[in-house]
Order: structure tokens, then sequence, then C-alpha cells
């Protein structure tokens, strides 16, 4: 594939690596010969010095004949621009980093439709909501995420006292649209029947919607339900989102933040959160406000070491778990020899959801299943799935062991029956073997261009 970047800086850099090697021929346009140079030391790419908002530059790059353009700068504005223009020259698709909410958020106004950008990628925010999960699913030995975070995949341990024990799976019913799609015991996985028998000790993969998960983990696990404590430090629009997942599941959340307007500011846009001005590491804060106590604590400023420095204080301190995020992987071998227990970056999860929209049509990818026992799928229903649309799910020839697992139908999210019909701009997620992924294509209408290597998935 014909690759541009524009934006030289932690997330066009990071692409870059990734998607060279995978083959792809890669070009990076940037205003600072440094970067470039930088650049050229370390990969085999072309760079271009330039401004990616120009016309006459995007041309120069080869952006008429692109498969894909990224814009990734540290401007929402730049991105926003550059990726229009690119896609007014010729690039066949292409992809706007975001930072703020505003954009990503849209408000009342698709930025994206209006502007003819392809996908636009806010890895703050979906950082933000991989931290949410970890944190209300303490008891999840793996959490994934689909259809913008409306929809998870957990694996649950089942408690040796659980009242589900010795049933089958047509007689558990779950709180909220989630479906079983995966058994495994002793080790072995595989996909159960309705006449499945649940074990202690059994681990059962769940996919549902996201917010019904505090429920579904009672029916499996039986440790007792309470608030847990949370510390946050920074007030960045990152922090924001995540209080905002937290909300009313069950925590005490407390955010510091060193400026005192901006924690102001904060005090009256999260009214569920305590807002505390104090900067967490250089003073008494986190004892004053029994850290010792805290189920986790978060550093979530701009600069990866001052989290890294707040983390590895709080839990010192008492903190049963730290997290810092992080942009580079620079301290990753350190992590593990000063207590911080797990760090998330918004660099990684950027190139992760790049990696996700490269696939051409609207079947993709999203993982395996249980040790590859099955595929999961997120299917677009666009216009061309043609048999599909308004039939129902028990008239539909799906691929042999396909499971319709959720359908997510503008902000809801289901569980189909049999008699369940889909829509077009419904965003189906489906579990089958990896065999069946061409059937599925040929009936959504749509063609996968091949990426070719895996290498990325074990990247930061």
């Amino acid at each position: 594939m014909n690759i541009i970047i524009c934006g030289a800086g932690e997330v066009g850099r990071h692409s870059a690596e990734v998607l060279a090697t995978a083959r792809n021929n890669i070009t990076v346009i940037d205003e600072s010969a440094t970067k470039l140079a930088e650049l050229d030391e370390v990969m085999d790419v072309r760079s271009l010095l330039g401004n990616g908002t120009q016309a006459d530059v995007l041309l120069e790059a080869g952006c008429a004949k692109a498969d894909l353009f990224i814009a990734a700068t540290s401007s929402d504005e730049i991105n926003l621009l550059a990726a229009s223009i690119a896609k007014g020259v010729g690039a066949t698709k292409t992809i706007a980093r975001i930072h703020h909410s505003a954009f990503f958020e849209g408000r009342g106004f698709e930025y994206a439709k209006h502007l003819g950008i392809d996908h636009m990628v806010c890895p703050e925010y979906t950082t933000a909501l991989a931290i949410a999960s970890t944190l209300r699913n303490p008891g999840a030995l793996a959490v994934e995420q689909f259809a913008k975070g409306m929809v998870e995949m957990q694996q649950l341990p089942v408690s040796e006292d659980a009242k589900v024990i010795g049933k089958k799976l047509r007689e558990v019913v779950l709180p909220g649209p989630a479906r079983v799609t995966a058994i495994e015991r002793k080790g072995i996985a595989s996909i159960p029947e309705a006449d499945t028998v649940i074990g202690a000790g059994d681990v059962v993969t769940i996919i549902g919607e996201a917010k019904s998960f505090d429920k579904i983990r009672r029916v499996f696990q039986t440790e007792a339900a309470r608030r847990r404590r949370v510390m946050i430090m920074g007030g960045s629009t990152q922090s924001v989102w995540l209080c905002r997942a937290l909300k009313n599941r069950g925590f005490t959340v407390r955010l510091f933040e060193a400026d005192r307007s901006r924690a102001e500011e904060l005090s009256e846009k999260l009214n569920w959160v305590t807002v505390i001005h104090a900067d967490a590491v250089n003073t008494d804060a986190l004892q004053e406000e029994r850290v010792d106590l805290a189920d986790a604590f978060v550093g979530m400023t701009e600069d990866e070491e001052t989290n890294i420095l707040a983390a590895a204080r709080a839990k010192s301190m008492g903190a049963a778990q730290a997290m810092a995020v992080l942009q580079r992987p620079t301290y990753l071998h350190l992590l593990e020899h000063i207590g911080i227990d797990k760090a998330f970056s918004p660099r990684g999860t950027a190139v992760t959801e790049v990696l996700r929209l490269l696939e051409a049509g609207p079947v993709r990818r999203l993982g395996s299943l249980s040790e590859g026992i099955a595929e999961i799928y997120e299917i677009e229903v666009t216009g061309t799935a043609v048999k599909i649309i308004g039939s129902q799910l028990k008239d539909i020839k799906f691929p042999k062991h396909c499971l319709i697992a959720a359908i997510q139908r503008d902000e809801d999210v289901f569980v189909p029956t049999a008699d369940s019909k889909i829509l077009e701009g419904d965003t189906v997620i489906a579990v089958a073997p990896s065999q069946s992924r061409n059937e599925l294509r040929r009936m959504f209408g749509g063609r996968t261009l091949p990426l070719q290597g895996a290498g990325w998935m074990g990247l930061f």
C-alpha cells in the first residue's frame, strides 16, 4: 500500500515504524527538517519537508495515488484540513488524529462528514475508555472494546460458589444485552451450546453492552460489590473522559489538578468528582487524601515522567493499584521495578486504531476469541448488503458456527434474537471461525485489502 503520513511526532513516527515493517510504501511529511532527519536514520521511509495542508506538497508526496493518508500532527486543525485536502486531491482513505473533544464528539456537527474525512481517531478518548474498563472490571482476565466502546468482550473466571454452577447455558439469564461466546475448561476453550453446563473454575468469555458488565459479573463471581476509591492526577481532557466513564459505576473519584483555574473549571464541570487543587507529586496531598485506602491511582498529566513519579509514589504509600499514561516506550522496562502495575499508551492506541481501519470494506477482524477458536468481526452494514438489510436473522444463511453477538444501532446496543432484523447503518459484532471471513465479506458486500505482516500486534 502507498501510505502518506503528515506529522513526524510520536504518533506519526510510530505509525511509520509499524506500517513500514508490513512492507508498505511510506512517505512522511513534516515541517521540521530535524524530525525528518531523525526518522531517516532509523527507518527506510521517504521523507518530505513541507506543509501538509498545502495541495502542492501533498501532490508531490504522491497523494493522488495514495491508498491511505494519515494526519497525525499535534494540531487538530491542521489534521482536519490536511486530511480533507488529501481526500480532495485523490487519496483513497483519509484518517485524522484528533485531540480535542469538541471535534471528536461533534456536539451536533459531524466534522468528518462535512470535511470528507473517512475516519477520525482520538487515542486519548480510547485510552480513557480502556482505563475505565480496567477499573470497572477488576475480576476480568481480559477486556476488549468494540463499537466505539459501547460493546465489550470480557473473560471472567467462575467463582467456586457462583449460583450458575451446574446450570445449562440456556438456563442462565444475563442482565442486560450479552452473550456467552466461549467457555474455557482446564485450559481447553470451546464454543458452547445451549446445553453446555457451567462448572466451577470455568472461564467464560462474554460479549455484551459495556455498561451492563457490573451486573453481569455478579452472575459468575460472588465477591461482594463495594464502592471503589480512584485517584486521578491531571485535569486533561483525557481525565475528564475517564471521570465520565466512571460516573454512576460505584466509584468515588478524587482528581488532583495543580492549576487553580483548571481545578475550579473541573469542579463545576464534574460535580460527582472531588477536585483537589494540589500537586500530587510535590505535596502531602496524597497522604492527606488517604491514598493508602485507594483501590487505584492513575497518572494522566501531559508529562509522562510526572505520571510515572506520581504513580510510583502512590503505590509506595499504599495504593492497591498504580497506573500511568505514557507516550513513549522508553521507561517500560522500569515500571515493574518501581511498582507500577499497568501502563497505557495513546500513541499505541492510535496505531492500533489505524491498523483496524486499514481493511477496506465493511468487515473488519478485531481479534481472536479464546486461544483462536474463533475470530471476532466488526461489520458495518452499508447499502451494498442488499440481501441482508431488512431480513430477520433466522432467514439469513450465515457461515457455519457464526454467532451474531451484538448489534449497535445509533446509540443503542442489543443482543439480537432470531426475529431481529439487520438495518443499514447498524454495526454488527460477529463471532465466527477464521475460514468464514471471505464468506462474511461477500455477504456484506466488501473485499479486504491485504495487510502483510503482523509484527505490530506486540508493539507498545
